[in-house]
Protein backbone atom coordinates (compact mmCIF):
# COMPACT_ATOMS: atom_id res chain seq x y z
CA UNK A 1 0.00 0.00 0.00
CA UNK A 2 1.25 3.42 -0.95
CA UNK A 3 -0.03 5.32 2.11
CA UNK A 4 -0.83 3.96 5.48
CA UNK A 5 -4.30 3.72 5.95
CA UNK A 6 -3.87 2.34 9.29
CA UNK A 7 -5.61 3.98 12.52
CA UNK A 8 -7.41 6.58 10.39
CA UNK A 9 -9.88 7.29 7.46
CA UNK A 10 -9.57 7.07 4.10
CA UNK A 11 -9.25 10.58 2.65
CA UNK A 12 -11.62 10.92 -0.40
CA UNK A 13 -11.78 13.11 -3.15
CA UNK A 14 -14.43 14.16 -5.63
CA UNK A 15 -13.75 15.42 -9.38
CA UNK A 16 -17.19 16.91 -10.43
CA UNK A 17 -19.63 18.46 -8.62
CA UNK A 18 -23.15 17.77 -10.47
CA UNK A 19 -26.57 15.76 -8.67
CA UNK A 20 -24.63 12.54 -8.54
CA UNK A 21 -21.77 13.98 -7.00
CA UNK A 22 -24.39 15.25 -4.16
CA UNK A 23 -25.81 11.75 -3.81
CA UNK A 24 -21.91 9.78 -3.59
CA UNK A 25 -21.16 12.43 -0.53
CA UNK A 26 -24.39 12.01 1.52
CA UNK A 27 -24.06 8.07 1.74
CA UNK A 28 -20.21 8.96 2.33
CA UNK A 29 -21.27 10.76 5.48
CA UNK A 30 -22.66 7.46 6.61
CA UNK A 31 -19.59 5.49 6.14
CA UNK A 32 -17.48 5.39 9.92
CA UNK A 33 -14.12 4.58 8.08
CA UNK A 34 -14.66 7.62 5.32
CA UNK A 35 -14.30 11.42 5.34
CA UNK A 36 -14.86 13.52 2.47
CA UNK A 37 -11.76 15.57 2.19
CA UNK A 38 -11.02 18.02 -0.86
CA UNK A 39 -13.62 18.49 -3.91
CA UNK A 40 -12.83 19.73 -7.24
CA UNK A 41 -15.06 21.79 -9.86
CA UNK A 42 -14.40 24.27 -12.70
CA UNK A 43 -16.38 27.01 -10.59
CA UNK A 44 -14.54 28.21 -7.10
CA UNK A 45 -18.05 29.06 -5.96
CA UNK A 46 -19.30 25.81 -6.97
CA UNK A 47 -16.60 23.94 -5.05
CA UNK A 48 -16.68 26.26 -1.77
CA UNK A 49 -20.20 25.85 -1.50
CA UNK A 50 -20.15 21.94 -1.76
CA UNK A 51 -17.38 21.74 0.76
CA UNK A 52 -19.24 23.58 3.39
CA UNK A 53 -22.52 21.67 2.91
CA UNK A 54 -20.48 18.28 3.05
CA UNK A 55 -17.68 19.55 5.45
CA UNK A 56 -14.87 18.55 3.42
CA UNK A 57 -11.94 20.33 4.43
CA UNK A 58 -10.02 21.45 0.79
CA UNK A 59 -12.00 23.04 -2.06
CA UNK A 60 -10.36 23.10 -5.29
CA UNK A 61 -11.37 25.05 -8.80
CA UNK A 62 -8.92 22.62 -10.84
CA UNK A 63 -9.37 19.28 -10.90
CA UNK A 64 -5.50 19.16 -11.07
CA UNK A 65 -4.91 20.77 -8.25
CA UNK A 66 -6.45 18.24 -6.17
CA UNK A 67 -4.79 15.45 -7.80
CA UNK A 68 -1.46 16.61 -6.68
CA UNK A 69 -2.90 17.19 -3.42
CA UNK A 70 -0.59 14.55 -1.25
CA UNK A 71 -3.43 13.96 1.41
CA UNK A 72 -5.61 12.34 -1.35
CA UNK A 73 -6.33 8.34 -0.98
CA UNK A 74 -9.10 8.11 -3.30
CA UNK A 75 -11.01 10.09 -5.84
CA UNK A 76 -14.44 9.37 -6.71
CA UNK A 77 -14.88 10.96 -10.78
CA UNK A 78 -18.17 12.07 -11.29
CA UNK A 79 -17.85 14.64 -14.45
CA UNK A 80 -19.72 13.65 -17.68
CA UNK A 81 -19.08 10.70 -19.48
CA UNK A 82 -16.53 12.35 -21.94
CA UNK A 83 -13.95 13.32 -19.32
CA UNK A 84 -13.91 10.12 -17.47
CA UNK A 85 -10.84 8.81 -18.94
CA UNK A 86 -8.89 12.18 -19.15
CA UNK A 87 -9.66 12.15 -15.06
CA UNK A 88 -8.87 8.92 -14.23
CA UNK A 89 -5.79 9.19 -15.88
CA UNK A 90 -5.17 12.34 -14.22
CA UNK A 91 -5.31 11.15 -10.87
CA UNK A 92 -3.64 7.75 -11.38
CA UNK A 93 -0.27 9.10 -12.64
CA UNK A 94 -0.27 10.50 -9.05
CA UNK A 95 -0.93 7.46 -7.46
CA UNK A 96 -4.70 7.98 -6.54
CA UNK A 97 -7.02 5.63 -6.57
CA UNK A 98 -10.22 5.87 -8.43
CA UNK A 99 -13.71 5.50 -8.48
CA UNK A 100 -15.09 6.21 -11.92
CA UNK A 101 -18.49 6.81 -12.49
CA UNK A 102 -20.42 4.39 -14.88
CA UNK A 103 -20.38 4.28 -17.84
CA UNK A 104 -16.23 3.75 -17.19
CA UNK A 105 -15.47 5.75 -20.50
CA UNK A 106 -16.59 6.66 -24.07
CA UNK A 107 -15.37 3.56 -25.57
CA UNK A 108 -13.30 0.10 -25.34
CA UNK A 109 -10.26 2.05 -26.29
CA UNK A 110 -10.38 4.88 -23.76
CA UNK A 111 -11.44 2.00 -21.35
CA UNK A 112 -8.56 -0.44 -21.91
CA UNK A 113 -6.18 2.93 -21.65
CA UNK A 114 -7.16 3.54 -18.25
CA UNK A 115 -6.82 0.15 -16.97
CA UNK A 116 -3.09 0.31 -18.45
CA UNK A 117 -2.85 3.08 -16.50
CA UNK A 118 -3.97 1.86 -13.60
CA UNK A 119 -1.55 -1.42 -13.72
CA UNK A 120 1.22 0.61 -14.79
CA UNK A 121 0.67 2.92 -11.49
CA UNK A 122 0.14 -0.14 -9.59
CA UNK A 123 -2.71 1.90 -8.11
CA UNK A 124 -6.58 0.49 -7.65
CA UNK A 125 -9.09 1.54 -10.25
CA UNK A 126 -13.24 0.54 -10.30
CA UNK A 127 -15.72 1.34 -12.79
CA UNK A 128 -18.55 2.88 -10.56
CA UNK A 129 -21.59 0.67 -11.28
CA UNK A 130 -23.40 0.96 -7.91
CA UNK A 131 -26.09 -1.29 -8.88
CA UNK A 132 -23.80 -4.10 -8.48
CA UNK A 133 -23.00 -3.71 -5.04
CA UNK A 134 -26.71 -3.14 -3.56
CA UNK A 135 -27.80 -5.98 -1.39
CA UNK A 136 -31.04 -6.70 -3.18
CA UNK A 137 -29.07 -7.18 -6.57
CA UNK A 138 -26.29 -9.43 -4.75
CA UNK A 139 -29.28 -11.19 -3.40
CA UNK A 140 -30.87 -11.70 -6.80
CA UNK A 141 -27.66 -12.65 -8.29
CA UNK A 142 -26.90 -15.59 -5.65
CA UNK A 143 -30.30 -17.27 -6.06
CA UNK A 144 -29.71 -17.14 -9.81
CA UNK A 145 -26.17 -18.73 -9.02
CA UNK A 146 -27.52 -21.21 -7.34
CA UNK A 147 -30.49 -22.11 -9.78
CA UNK A 148 -33.37 -21.83 -6.46
CA UNK A 149 -36.16 -21.78 -9.37
CA UNK A 150 -34.04 -23.29 -12.09
CA UNK A 151 -32.45 -21.89 -15.18
CA UNK A 152 -33.33 -18.79 -16.62
CA UNK A 153 -35.90 -18.87 -19.55
CA UNK A 154 -35.96 -15.49 -20.48
CA UNK A 155 -34.58 -11.83 -18.96
CA UNK A 156 -36.90 -8.48 -19.38
CA UNK A 157 -35.09 -5.01 -18.32
CA UNK A 158 -35.89 -1.31 -19.06
CA UNK A 159 -34.84 1.98 -17.71
CA UNK A 160 -36.74 4.72 -19.20
CA UNK A 161 -38.19 8.68 -17.99
CA UNK A 162 -39.57 11.40 -19.92
CA UNK A 163 -37.34 14.36 -20.32
CA UNK A 164 -38.09 17.24 -22.35
CA UNK A 165 -35.39 17.80 -24.84
CA UNK A 166 -32.21 20.02 -24.35
CA UNK A 167 -29.31 20.34 -25.98
CA UNK A 168 -27.65 22.29 -23.44
CA UNK A 169 -28.52 19.81 -20.78
CA UNK A 170 -25.43 17.13 -20.23
CA UNK A 171 -28.26 14.01 -20.83
CA UNK A 172 -28.74 15.26 -24.63
CA UNK A 173 -25.54 16.60 -25.80
CA UNK A 174 -23.84 14.28 -27.82
CA UNK A 175 -20.46 15.60 -27.49
CA UNK A 176 -20.40 15.09 -23.76
CA UNK A 177 -21.51 10.77 -24.60
CA UNK A 178 -25.69 12.22 -24.05
CA UNK A 179 -28.19 10.15 -25.20
CA UNK A 180 -30.09 7.14 -23.55
CA UNK A 181 -27.61 4.23 -24.36
CA UNK A 182 -24.71 5.10 -21.94
CA UNK A 183 -26.48 7.22 -19.57
CA UNK A 184 -29.15 4.94 -18.95
CA UNK A 185 -29.40 1.85 -21.43
CA UNK A 186 -25.92 0.66 -19.44
CA UNK A 187 -28.21 -0.75 -16.71
CA UNK A 188 -30.41 -2.91 -18.71
CA UNK A 189 -27.14 -4.20 -20.25
CA UNK A 190 -25.77 -4.52 -17.00
CA UNK A 191 -28.21 -6.60 -15.75
CA UNK A 192 -27.71 -9.35 -18.86
CA UNK A 193 -24.09 -9.65 -18.81
CA UNK A 194 -24.35 -9.94 -14.88
CA UNK A 195 -26.49 -12.74 -14.68
CA UNK A 196 -26.14 -14.59 -18.62
CA UNK A 197 -22.82 -13.31 -19.90
CA UNK A 198 -21.80 -12.19 -23.14
CA UNK A 199 -24.34 -12.36 -25.84
CA UNK A 200 -23.92 -15.13 -28.77
CA UNK A 201 -25.77 -12.81 -31.13
CA UNK A 202 -27.06 -9.03 -30.74
CA UNK A 203 -29.56 -7.14 -32.31
CA UNK A 204 -30.73 -3.26 -31.79
CA UNK A 205 -32.84 -0.61 -32.94
CA UNK A 206 -32.53 3.19 -32.40
CA UNK A 207 -34.71 6.08 -32.31
CA UNK A 208 -32.98 9.67 -32.44
CA UNK A 209 -32.89 13.21 -31.66
CA UNK A 210 -32.72 16.05 -33.98
CA UNK A 211 -29.04 16.35 -32.51
CA UNK A 212 -28.68 13.17 -33.56
CA UNK A 213 -28.00 11.31 -30.12
CA UNK A 214 -30.38 8.19 -29.08
CA UNK A 215 -33.57 9.10 -27.67
CA UNK A 216 -34.21 5.16 -27.41
CA UNK A 217 -33.04 1.78 -28.03
CA UNK A 218 -34.57 -1.45 -28.41
CA UNK A 219 -31.89 -4.44 -28.23
CA UNK A 220 -32.46 -8.43 -27.79
CA UNK A 221 -29.84 -10.64 -26.98
CA UNK A 222 -29.51 -14.27 -27.94
CA UNK A 223 -27.94 -17.00 -25.67
CA UNK A 224 -27.82 -20.54 -26.04
CA UNK A 225 -30.92 -22.60 -25.34
CA UNK A 226 -33.51 -20.49 -26.78
CA UNK A 227 -32.50 -17.99 -23.49
CA UNK A 228 -33.25 -14.30 -24.60
CA UNK A 229 -32.46 -10.70 -23.08
CA UNK A 230 -35.33 -8.04 -24.28
CA UNK A 231 -33.82 -4.85 -23.10
CA UNK A 232 -34.60 -0.69 -23.77
CA UNK A 233 -33.64 2.49 -22.67
CA UNK A 234 -35.44 5.62 -23.39
CA UNK A 235 -35.85 9.49 -22.85
CA UNK A 236 -39.01 9.49 -24.42
CA UNK A 237 -41.05 7.45 -22.20
CA UNK A 238 -41.64 6.71 -18.79
CA UNK A 239 -41.07 2.79 -18.28
CA UNK A 240 -41.55 0.10 -15.74
CA UNK A 241 -37.64 0.16 -14.82
CA UNK A 242 -37.56 -3.56 -14.13
CA UNK A 243 -35.44 -6.21 -14.14
CA UNK A 244 -37.48 -9.84 -14.49
CA UNK A 245 -35.47 -12.72 -14.58
CA UNK A 246 -38.13 -15.56 -15.91
CA UNK A 247 -36.78 -19.01 -14.50
CA UNK A 248 -37.93 -22.52 -14.58
CA UNK A 249 -40.01 -22.70 -11.10
CA UNK A 250 -40.38 -18.84 -10.54
CA UNK A 251 -40.23 -15.25 -11.90
CA UNK A 252 -37.71 -13.26 -9.99
CA UNK A 253 -38.56 -9.43 -10.52
CA UNK A 254 -36.29 -6.63 -9.30
CA UNK A 255 -39.49 -4.10 -9.10
CA UNK A 256 -39.15 -0.22 -10.21
CA UNK A 257 -36.03 1.53 -10.17
CA UNK A 258 -34.19 -1.98 -10.47
CA UNK A 259 -30.58 0.12 -10.30
CA UNK A 260 -31.07 1.71 -7.06
CA UNK A 261 -32.39 0.17 -3.53
CA UNK A 262 -35.34 -1.48 -3.80
CA UNK A 263 -37.62 -4.47 -3.55
CA UNK A 264 -37.63 -8.24 -4.91
CA UNK A 265 -40.33 -9.95 -5.48
CA UNK A 266 -40.74 -13.82 -6.26
CA UNK A 267 -43.97 -15.15 -8.02
CA UNK A 268 -44.78 -18.41 -7.81
CA UNK A 269 -48.36 -19.84 -9.51
CA UNK A 270 -49.89 -16.28 -9.11
CA UNK A 271 -49.09 -16.02 -5.69
CA UNK A 272 -46.05 -12.89 -4.99
CA UNK A 273 -43.55 -13.11 -2.06
CA UNK A 274 -42.09 -9.57 -1.58
CA UNK A 275 -38.81 -9.43 -0.17
CA UNK A 276 -37.77 -6.32 1.61
CA UNK A 277 -34.04 -4.85 2.40
CA UNK A 278 -34.35 -2.31 4.66
CA UNK A 279 -32.44 0.60 2.70
CA UNK A 280 -31.56 3.42 5.10
CA UNK A 281 -29.24 5.15 2.50
CA UNK A 282 -29.72 6.35 -0.92
CA UNK A 283 -27.23 3.35 -2.06
CA UNK A 284 -23.56 4.55 -2.80
CA UNK A 285 -22.29 3.52 0.33
CA UNK A 286 -21.95 0.15 -0.57
CA UNK A 287 -19.51 0.40 -3.66
CA UNK A 288 -17.91 3.07 -0.87
CA UNK A 289 -17.11 0.07 1.34
CA UNK A 290 -16.03 -2.16 -0.83
CA UNK A 291 -13.70 0.17 -2.41
CA UNK A 292 -12.54 1.12 1.16
CA UNK A 293 -11.62 -2.29 1.72
CA UNK A 294 -10.08 -3.13 -1.11
CA UNK A 295 -7.83 -0.09 -0.51
CA UNK A 296 -7.23 -0.85 3.24
CA UNK A 297 -6.25 -4.45 2.00
CA UNK A 298 -3.68 -2.99 -1.08
CA UNK A 299 -5.58 -4.30 -3.95
CA UNK A 300 -5.44 -3.30 -7.63
CA UNK A 301 -8.69 -4.48 -8.69
CA UNK A 302 -12.13 -5.46 -7.79
CA UNK A 303 -13.33 -9.34 -7.97
CA UNK A 304 -16.32 -8.00 -8.64
CA UNK A 305 -16.19 -4.89 -10.50
CA UNK A 306 -13.74 -6.81 -12.47
CA UNK A 307 -11.51 -5.30 -15.25
CA UNK A 308 -12.82 -8.30 -17.21
CA UNK A 309 -16.49 -7.07 -16.53
CA UNK A 310 -15.20 -3.28 -17.12
CA UNK A 311 -14.54 -4.17 -20.67
CA UNK A 312 -16.96 -6.56 -21.34
CA UNK A 313 -19.06 -4.19 -20.28
CA UNK A 314 -17.67 -1.34 -22.97
CA UNK A 315 -17.77 -3.36 -25.89
CA UNK A 316 -21.43 -4.76 -25.66
CA UNK A 317 -22.20 -0.94 -25.75
CA UNK A 318 -19.61 -0.14 -28.64
CA UNK A 319 -21.08 -3.44 -30.40
CA UNK A 320 -24.64 -1.50 -30.11
CA UNK A 321 -23.55 1.59 -30.97
CA UNK A 322 -22.07 0.34 -34.73
CA UNK A 323 -25.35 -1.59 -34.58
CA UNK A 324 -27.58 1.47 -34.08
CA UNK A 325 -25.00 3.87 -36.08
CA UNK A 326 -24.43 6.03 -33.46
CA UNK A 327 -20.80 7.63 -33.23
CA UNK A 328 -19.70 10.32 -31.08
Amino acid sequence: MKKSLQNRKVRWGIIGLGNIAHKFATDLLTIDDSELYAVASRAQEKATDFASKYNATKAYSSYEDLASDPLVDAVYIATPHAFHKENTILCLEKGISVLCEKPFAMNADEVNEMIACAKANNTLLMEALWTYFLPHYQHVLETLKNKTYGNILKLEADFGFFREFNNDSRLFRKSLGGGSLLDIGIYPIFSALSTLGVPQKKEAHATFFDNKTDSSCDMTFYYDNDVTATLKSSLLEDLPTEAIFYCEQATIKVNRQFHCPTTVSILIDGEENIKDFGYTTIGYNFETIHFNKLLRDGKTESDIMSFEFSEQLIKTLDDVRELIKLKY
